[in-house]
């Protein structure tokens, strides 16, 4: 249907991996706490040059099913799900993911067979009708967020990207060492107690955000849950647009609270330890929501907000 193109183009596909060389098992090396960074880049950097941008597809979890790894795919925006579709059917991402996996595992040739599935659909019978293979992927709707694990993979390669452009003041791209020990920690650690932040002339310490917090945003925050998302949006590529929308229409039958709840989740999910009350608080001051700030540091007495 051609309804309104004021709703964004959003669609989902699998891509199906396996190595057809005995001496490589790509889940098995996805599940190497020490070789999955090195698999994820691999992956990331032969998406990016299928679609000619880091951010043209995202990838939302990966399964691991022997002898297959699954990439569950997310596409925002049609024209980067065509150029997908023609390097996959060119053979142009099979090339470059062995390429990528080569450099990345520094390993000889990994031999790739691959499929992409939309639902039912096997997509590789009908790749040269790219117009039906655009409305079987557009027709799956993600029945996801983006895996924690998936986020920390991102986070972790992305500040090694910022951190050695900027050390050698040219983009990088396939140099980038990644190692295990450049994950960052899982969300819940703590920040150091010295991090304090500024709210109303007092001084509050820092922290990552709580079950407790996430449940009175839901609750308290109704019809605003948006624009402190595009606050919040600013620092969290998770929330960039059109994601905030996605979300709205996904859990418009759910009502208000759960939209706020799934935004904050993803900003969670997406930021771990970075997820603070201070860019919380933050936001909520941008957007006029003084007493659901106070509210969250503890400064109300329990007054009853419907």
């Amino acid at each position: 249907k051609m309804a309104g193109s004021s709703s964004p183009w959003i669609g989902s596909a699998y891509l199906f991996l396996q190595s057809t060389c005995t001496g490589v098992a790509l889940p098995a090396l996805y599940e190497s706490s020490q070789k999955r960074p090195s698999v994820f880049k691999a992956l990331k950097l032969a998406l990016a040059d299928s679609t000619g941008s880091m951010s043209g597809v995202d990838m939302l979890k990966v399964h691991c099913s022997h002898p297959h790894l699954i990439v569950q795919l997310k596409f925002c925006k049609r024209e980067s799900c065509r150029r997908f579709l023609r390097s996959y059917r060119e053979g142009s991402l099979q090339k470059s993911l062995q390429s990528h996996l080569q450099l990345s595992l520094a390993t000889s040739t990994v031999p790739l067979e691959t499929e992409l599935k939309a639902g039912s659909e096997h997509l590789d019978s009908m790749l040269k009708d790219e117009d039906h293979c655009l409305e079987c992927i557009h027709r799956e709707k993600p029945d996801r967020l983006r895996d924690e694990e998936i986020s920390e993979l991102e986070e972790s390669l992305k500040s090694l990207t910022v951190h050695q452009s900027i050390n050698n003041n040219v983009a990088v791209k396939d140099c980038i060492p990644l190692s295990p020990t450049a994950l960052p920690p899982s969300p819940g650690s703590s920040l150091s107690p010295q991090v304090t932040f500024t709210f109303q002339g007092q001084e509050f310490v820092n922290r990552t955000l709580l079950p407790d917090d996430h449940q009175k945003f839901a609750k308290l925050v109704s019809k605003k849950w948006k624009q402190v998302g595009r606050s919040l949006q600013r620092g969290c590529r998770a929330l960039r647009d059109p994601a905030i929308d996605s979300l709205a229409l996904e859990y418009e039958r759910e009502g208000l609270y759960e939209q706020a709840y799934q935004m904050l989740l993803r900003f969670i999910q997406s930021e771990g330890k970075r997820a603070t009350i201070a860019r919380l608080v933050s936001a909520l001051e941008e957007n006029g929501l003084i007493s659901l700030a106070e509210e969250l540091l503890g400064l109300h007495s329990n007054e009853d907000c419907s």
